[in-house]
């Protein structure tokens, strides 16, 4: 449940802020009449990805033997891809996103084109329920527990649309860097789990080489299928025997990962736009001081 529940969390959040943007670009352009055609994209989007969720649950449900092993494996590695990719984008465009948005936006109100503009903030939401749809699957697969698993969705996402709500009203304040920063530390364990689950999908089919069967064996002191083995199991990837593949996947997914984090900080650091970030902040410190002294 707690996988599902940060995930959509994460998700719902990312979509509530981007809702806020859009209507917040509405309100700055003095076409509130516009509010229908938004609303109805955002209605659209989510219950396609609603469906879309449900499609790929039930097609998980369809496959047996071989064909199961391979729509597991091959989930879990499209997550693990999407959710690695969604982490590091987000962090290298957040700042960006709406300023794109309102160039957007603004051109297809310009224009007087309502499908455009549809379009547009339909493409935005429905991107945030597509991953959402496929990391639920997948941490369904990794859980085994289908109930468990839509609960925890239900709750993060009702926890993200009033998280979201009170930020735009202003009844809430949230870091929300801070929060990102921290979902994407947890997130990456759990997509670090995922990849090494995929690998044990494909070392079943006889795709991959387990190299070593076990590695090591934990069993009689915390087994995978206990209670806390189980939590650990979905959430970090733990497992009480993983053959050496595993293992080996495991820390190369961590490897990688790490490599790109710091790629990532190195790059933002001598980024003009950080220098100037940076400057202005000082400005903003010393005008404050200026004010205090004056008084």
């Amino acid at each position: 449940m707690l996988p599902s529940l940060l995930l959509t969390l994460r998700e719902g959040l990312e979509a509530a802020l981007i809702v806020g943007i859009i209507f917040g670009i509405l309100r700055r352009l003095e076409r509130q009449d516009l509010r229908r055609v938004a609303w109805t994209a955002i209605a659209a989007a989510s219950g396609l990805s609603l469906a879309l969720a449900g499609a790929l649950h039930m097609a998980g449900a369809e496959f047996e033997g071989r064909g199961e092993m391979l729509f597991e494996g091959t989930t879990m590695l499209l997550a693990v891809g999407v959710l690695t990719w969604m982490i590091f984008w987000m962090r290298r465009q957040a700042r960006f996103i709406e300023s794109r948005l309102e160039t957007e936006m603004r051109g297809a109100i310009r224009q007087g084109h309502h499908w455009a503009l549809f379009s547009i903030v339909f493409l935005a939401v429905f991107r945030e329920g597509v991953e959402t749809a496929l990391f639920l699957t997948a941490a369904n697969i990794a859980g085994g527990d289908g109930l468990a698993t839509i609960i925890g969705g239900v709750i993060g996402l009702a926890g993200a649309i009033l998280i979201g709500w009170g930020i735009y009203v202003g009844a809430a304040r949230l870091n929300i860097r801070r929060f990102f920063d921290v979902t994407s530390v947890l997130l990456l364990i759990f997509a670090a789990g995922l990849f090494a689950h995929s690998l044990h999908e494909f070392e079943e089919l006889g795709w991959l080489p387990a190299i070593a069967e076990e590695v090591w064996n934990l069993k009689p002191i915390l087994s995978d299928t206990s209670t806390v083995g189980s939590m650990l199991r979905v959430l970090a990837g733990y497992n009480d025997a993983p053959s050496l593949l595993e293992v080996i996947g495991y820390l190369a997914y961590w490897s990688v990962a790490l490599i790109a984090a710091n790629r990532w900080a190195r790059a933002r650091s001598d980024s003009p736009y950080r220098a100037s970030e940076d400057g202005s902040r000082s400005r903003d410190r010393m005008t404050r001081k200026a004010e205090v002294l004056d008084r």
